[in-house]
């Protein structure tokens, strides 16, 4: 059976991907005109119905049945025709959802009425249900118009992001400065950013100094210290310095694009509690239907005397207070509110299922550089075998490192510039993942990396070793360099631990998750780490595929778990876990192979990240809860369970109000998670 949805006046708008940015903002500004049209229809029939219900519930005289029945025919043709056309093309497919109760209840209500204005001697005394008819429609229609509403607050954030970009970049060409449209920028060009302008495309600082305010992108209120090598995102507002940055991204492949189609994809993705919720409701529509006739059985042999207006209200009132909209509602108006409220917080879900993953986890994995640390670090002491001058080394690992997108290779490549050294050519180059780099330098062959790679090369380095253990236990990386299958020196590179690490450390410790620290750095090294940090648990000197092995280990020891990030070695650790978390700072495939990526670079961002999940899955609990709560109860009174203690019987009309109050209230305690 098909599974059942809320009514389609209340079910957003796919979206559609995007091929630039531009393109996408267009996308956006066309969608959001549609939206407007959509509340202006929904506004202007949920008023009209409402006025003349008014008037219905005013005039119910007999003088007055062939009017109602006028009104009520252009209000059920005109603003009621969506539900009677869905309901249809819903029994075409074998199906039934809320539309079909809408339609059915109504159209009872409609033809007993028109029977009724039609052969008034034959249901002498008999009243009409016109105003039940027209005010149903009515309240249904407000109903989706305060959804449709609350959908539009909840893409206030994505519409911020897109209002970051600048239309046009200061290019730097043939010497020149030319002011250029955003969708003419190539990667490589050479953009000039002034004071207090925003960043118009993502790149690279090449020269300049400043402090970058990227608050609307991460959450962070402080700027960023940027300088020569560092990132820079497009829309994110430069404060202080003139930079002057290679062009590395634009359209589709920048960062703000990326944000902005991922949070459309989450707003539109289906949480598994929605699946759930649908497979209840597909079976629940036929059900209703079921108690709906046996309402009005047992009230004609019960009741016979009553005659058939209380049997048909009765049964009328379950169909129209069952209606299953505030359960459609309950799963993906949360995910949408959530989706828009994490992109606030420098947090972006891939979707309703990123979100519940993350309430499940127990066991929390991070990685060291990039992640802990700081993922800048800094050359501190070189030790050379004698055959090279350190500035001779720094300029050998510099000709390999430049070509790796390691942080350890930009420490290097860092310092090399710093001291001002001259950089030789290198060919030849291969990565070679956990473990280091090689490449041909001056004709050389050459190899830098851990102690694994010299041992895998058969490099010994003899009493250098110790120099390496003493810097590992001191919390530094050792880089081991070797020219020729010689070995030439020892690197030494600290990557301090982030300020926002140890905080973020204690908050998930306090949350009872098991923490470990997995990297492919010394043992050493990372437990000296480790123990700064207040990690009890390390997996040191694993290459990506033993990253893999330990995040499955722990699943088999029944630990649901949650792996962070930012690097490609990180990638299929992150595929594997339960969760995966990739800080935005890292490489683009490892935030591909995660479910959550942290626009703000630290450890703060899990924290932020694990309690809007919480909330928001609690949310969701509250919201189809409150909606299977509300039919458990509204059912049975609708059906008549009241009447024989209190003569208390809803009609049609009340049940009209009571469902929509129900679909609101589901509204408004999703938009709890604004605040």
């Amino acid at each position: 059976m098909e599974q059942t949805k809320c009514c389609g006046c209340c079910k957003p708008p796919e979206p559609k991907p995007g091929t630039d940015a531009n393109t996408i903002a267009n996308e956006q500004a066309a969608q959001e005109q549609a939206h407007a049209e959509e509340l202006r229809d929904l506004r202007r029939k949920a008023i009209l119905s409402g006025l003349f219900g008014a008037f219905a519930m005013l005039y119910t005289g007999p003088a007055m049945h062939w009017v109602m029945l006028a009104i009520t025919t252009v209000v059920a043709g005109w603003a009621g025709r969506d539900f009677y056309t869905r309901a249809y093309t819903a029994l075409r497919h074998r199906t039934a959802d809320m539309n079909t109760l809408i339609a059915i209840g109504t159209a009872a209500a409609y033809l007993y009425s028109l029977a009724v204005t039609l052969a008034p001697a034959y249901f002498h005394h008999h009243g009409v249900y016109y105003e039940a008819v027209i005010m149903i429609i009515a309240l249904v229609l407000t109903g989706s118009l305060l959804e449709s509403r609350a959908r539009a607050k909840t893409s206030d954030a994505l519409k911020k992001l897109l209002s970051l970009q600048p239309t046009e970049a200061l290019v730097l060409r043939n010497s020149q400065e030319q002011s250029v449209p955003i969708a003419q920028v190539r990667i490589g060009d050479t953009v000039l950013v002034k004071p207090g302008e925003r960043i118009p495309v993502d790149g690279t600082i090449t020269e300049g100094n400043s402090a970058v305010d990227e608050s609307m992108l991460t959450g962070e209120p402080l700027p960023v210290e940027k300088t020569s090598g560092d990132r820079l995102i497009g829309g994110t507002l430069n404060r202080m310095g003139a930079l002057q940055y290679t062009v590395t991204a634009t359209g589709a492949d920048s960062a703000l694009a990326q944000i902005v189609k991922l949070m459309r994809q989450a707003q539109a993705s289906r949480a598994p509690m929605q699946k759930l919720a649908d497979r209840i409701s597909a079976v629940f529509v036929p059900v209703v239907i079921s108690i709906a006739i046996a309402t009005f059985v047992a009230w004609m042999l019960l009741a016979p005397e009553k005659g058939v207006i209380p049997a048909l209200s009765a049964a009328v009132a379950v169909l129209i207070i069952a209606c299953p909209c505030a359960v459609g509602l309950a799963v993906p108006t949360a995910v949408t509110v959530a989706v828009g409220k994490g992109a606030e917080s420098g947090v972006l879900f891939k979707g309703g299922e990123a979100l519940e993953k993350i309430t499940r986890i127990d066991t929390v994995v991070l990685d060291k550089t990039g992640t802990i640390t700081e993922g800048r670090p800094t050359v501190n002491e070189i030790t050379t075998t004698g055959a090279f001058h350190q500035t001779q080394v720094l300029a050998i690992a510099a000709a390999v490192e430049r070509l790796s997108e390691h942080p350890l290779a930009e420490a290097i490549t860092k310092a090399t510039i710093e001291q001002s050294l001259t950089i030789p050519h290198a060919t030849d180059f291969l990565a070679i993942p956990g473990l280091g780099a090689t490449a041909i330098v001056n004709g050389r062959r050459t190899l830098i990396g851990n102690q694994k790679l010299m041992d895998q090369s058969g490099i010994d380095f003899g009493h250098l070793a110790l120099t390496a253990d003493r810097l590992a236990a001191q919390g530094n990386t050792p880089l081991f360099l070797a020219v020729d299958q010689q070995p030439a020196a020892i690197i030494s590179v600290a990557d301090t631990i982030k300020a926002t690490s140890i905080p973020a450390i204690r908050k998930l410790q306090a949350r009872g998750m098991r923490l470990l620290m997995l990297t492919g750095d010394r043992k050493a090294t990372a437990e000296a780490i480790a123990r700064q940090a207040g990690i009890a648990e390390v997996i040191a000197g694993v290459l990506p595929a033993g990253k893999t092995e330990a995040i499955v280990k722990l699943q088999r020891q029944g630990r649901t778990v949650a792996m962070v990030g930012d690097g490609v070695n990180d990638a299929p650790a992150l595929a594997q876990a339960d969760a995966g978390l990739a800080m935005a700072s890292g490489s683009d495939i490892a935030a591909e192979a995660s479910d959550v990526t942290l626009m703000r670079s630290d450890l703060e961002g899990v924290v932020s990240a694990i309690t809007l999940a919480q909330r928001t899955v609690r949310v969701m609990k509250q919201n189809l809860g409150w909606a299977f709560l509300y039919n458990v109860i509204g059912i049975p009174v609708a059906a008549g369970v009241l009447y024989p203690f209190f003569e208390l019987q809803l009609t049609p009309t009340m049940a009209g109000a009571a469902m929509a109050l129900s679909s609101a209230s589901v509204v408004a305690n999703s938009l709890r998670l604004r605040s």
